[in-house]
């Protein structure tokens, strides 16, 4: 780390790109902009500015190993591109924004032109995280996400995690499209629209995180192929084409300066690396958290988060903070569901135990060869990580959208489960996400969408269809034509969540809204309160499932944590649709539990079908919380 502290006074941030449009001189200097460009596979390259008083093309001089460069007296707001060769012009790689989105010029931004409010935030720490992963433009662009920090705050959150903006083709994309990796996309608001809501955010006490994607491009508007053919491994194929070639220096920093860009031009608080097992490069990631480390100011908390299919523990003992676990979600959805196809054949065999190691060791697969790639082991030991290393969720974009109609959990499984599950989602000491809307209880879906015209869109909405003929309810071509054309603007449109409840509820729509949304913010009181100030240190002490009436295993199961000060988090959960005997009573006192009233049959050594229930040992000051709305205020008295 370095040992610069952080500057309170500091109003203005930036991040000194070694390529790309870099401002020079100080502020009220004669404007000028130095223009960086690897283009290896040419042989000349020129500036074209398309406005301003230096309008026109500007030789690149070749300063050797494939860069152009050259200084032009132009300022922010100049709109340009490279010309390769003399033929095609094309944005930016590096471009800090698109006014005209992905194949329109690239705009010098000033990033010191914002007024930064709120300079002293440093972060929070990890154990200290409720993350809430949100789509911007589902919810109306950068302004409409700051319209609903408060609430979020209200709620029990504690960081947002915004989808990818890196820019993308049309104007709205999941976000996985994206071909621009420095560039916010225009369809949400221009950058300095993004510093404001992470200002505001800061403001609130919430850390923001962005996901950012590494491991490919999507298929309209990369030009990399036409000028840098060495940014890709030409031998090595993926499903997006070439591989990536992170062991070239050029292509290395190109993303590491990426990452160090969002955390300190745009102060984000951490990153979510998508799916770095399509990297498959080790030793890349631990030097890529290796420099953002060494350059984040001292005394800045910052959390790096992977999406790992790999497993692999290793990466979490030093270089990356937790990891998307997938096994937890997996596992808990065969269980609510009953749902087996896909990858969740790989959890069909005794998910309680599956379930009941995750909560002992993080990873269900540690080594053991999966059903689903061909037998091959997965995984690497995790039983001696942290619990907090693991980050759990019931839903997600992925898991949500990757669904031909994009149906939520609600739609799938009982109420009663899934309040259940909930509690365990946010009582467990593992890190918590929500998916927009969650807390509403939401059955409104989340589809996958995009905004591709021509040959593209026809190819995107039949690969789609196509996709899902191996599952056994759309085997039927007819019941396929029906999954809905993510290049149809009603495909978006029924992705945005309406607005927050506020006030009393007017219908029992509303009301509906309400009671889900006071179940989860009793529960992340609690948390707040009685968990997160013992989280750092807590370790597992094991998990034991649950016998039903016939002698097998039942879908329940204890699980038991010591925190930090010695005392120990115990739950139980039942995911039977009958009730369990239990004997085991933890010492301690009852915390939360939903049903209502669950404790008076827990006495009894019955666990109710669909239940819940949280003990702490130690002093906790009375401090029972219930789920429901009639609890809520003595919840919110007590917070």
């Amino acid at each position: 780390m370095s040992e610069s502290p952080i500057d309170p006074h500091a109003h203005h941030h930036a991040h000194c790109l070694p390529f790309s449009a870099q401002l020079l001189g100080a502020t009220g200097a004669k404007p000028r902009t130095r223009f960086r460009f690897w283009a290896p596979s040419c042989k000349t390259v020129q500036v074209e500015i398309e406005n301003g008083p230096a309008q026109g093309a500007h030789d690149m001089t070749a300063a050797g190993n494939g860069w152009f460069e050259t200084t032009v007296d132009s300022g922010a707001g100049t709109l340009y591109r490279f010309r390769l060769d003399g033929e095609h012009a094309v944005p930016d790689p590096a471009s800090r924004f698109q006014p005209q989105d992905v194949h329109g010029p690239s705009e010098v931004i000033d990033p010191r032109a914002y007024h930064w409010e709120h300079t002293n935030w440093h972060g929070r720490p990890w154990e200290e995280t409720v993350l809430y992963e949100l789509h911007v433009g589902a919810m109306g662009g950068y302004a409409g996400v700051q319209k609903r920090l408060a609430a979020l705050v209200a709620l029990g959150v504690t960081a947002i995690e915004l989808m990818p903006l890196n820019d993308f083709p049309g104007r709205h994309n999941w976000g996985y499209d994206g071909v621009l990796p420095y560039a916010p996309d225009s369809a949400y608001g221009r950058p300095e629209g993004l510093k404001a809501l992470i200002d505001a955010a800061h403001g609130l006490g919430l850390m923001v995180f962005l996901d950012v994607v590494y491991n490919h491009f999507g298929p309209d508007g990369n030009y990399l192929h036409e000028y840098a053919r060495s940014f890709f491994r030409e031998g090595t194929h993926t499903p997006w084409g070439p591989a990536i070639d992170f062991d070239r220096s050029e292509v290395s920093d190109f993303f590491i300066d990426n990452a160090v860009y969002w955390i300190n031009e745009y102060r984000l608080d951490g990153l979510r690396f998508d799916a770095v097992h399509a990297i498959d490069n080790h030793a890349w990631l631990c030097e890529l958290s290796d420099h953002i480390r060494a350059k984040v100011q001292h005394g800045r908390h910052v959390h790096l988060v992977l999406e790992n299919e790999h497993n692999s523990a290793s990466l979490l003992e030093t270089h990356f903070d937790a990891q998307w676990n997938d096994d937890a979600h997996n596992t808990l959805h065969v269980l609510l569901t009953g749902e087996t196809e896909g990858y969740y054949h790989a959890y069909e065999d005794q998910p309680i135990r599956r379930l009941a190691r995750v909560l002992s060791e993080g990873f269900a697969y540690q080594g053991d060869p999966s059903p689903i790639h061909d037998g091959a082991p997965r995984g690497e030991a995790s039983q001696h990580l942290s619990p907090t290393s693991f980050v759990m969720f019931l839903q997600n974009h992925d898991q949500i959208g990757n669904r031909a109609f994009g149906e939520r959990l609600r739609k799938l499984t009982s109420d009663e489960a899934l309040r259940a599950a909930t509690g365990l989602l946010l009582l467990s000491p593992h890190i918590p996400m929500l998916f927009m809307d969650e807390e509403y209880g939401s059955t409104q879906p989340f589809l996958f969408f995009t905004d591709y015209t021509g040959e593209l869109a026809d190819a995107v909405r039949e690969g789609r269809r196509r996709e899902f003929a191996r599952f056994s309810a759309f085997s039927d071509e007819k019941r396929r034509a029906q999954i809905p054309d993510p290049n149809d603007v009603q495909t978006f449109a029924a992705s945005s969540p309406p607005e927050p409840v506020q006030g009393p509820a007017a219908d029992d729509n509303a009301k509906d809204r309400l009671d889900w949304m006071h179940f989860y913010k009793s529960a992340l009181a609690v948390r707040a309160k009685l968990i997160t100030p013992r989280l750092k240190h807590a370790k597992a002490c094991g998990s034991t499932v649950l016998t039903a009436t016939n002698g097998g295993d039942a879908n329940a199961l204890i699980s038991r944590w010591k925190l930090a000060d010695g005392e120990t988090l115990s739950i139980a959960l039942n995911l039977s649709k009958e009730n369990v005997a239990f004997p085991d009573l933890p010492a301690g006192k009852v915390i939360f539990e939903t049903p209502p009233r669950v404790r008076e049959q827990i006495d009894a050594k019955v666990l109710p079908s669909f239940a819940f229930v949280a003990w702490v040992t130690g002093d906790v000051s009375d401090y029972a919380i219930g789920h429901d709305a009639r609890i809520a205020g003595q919840q919110e008295r007590h917070a």
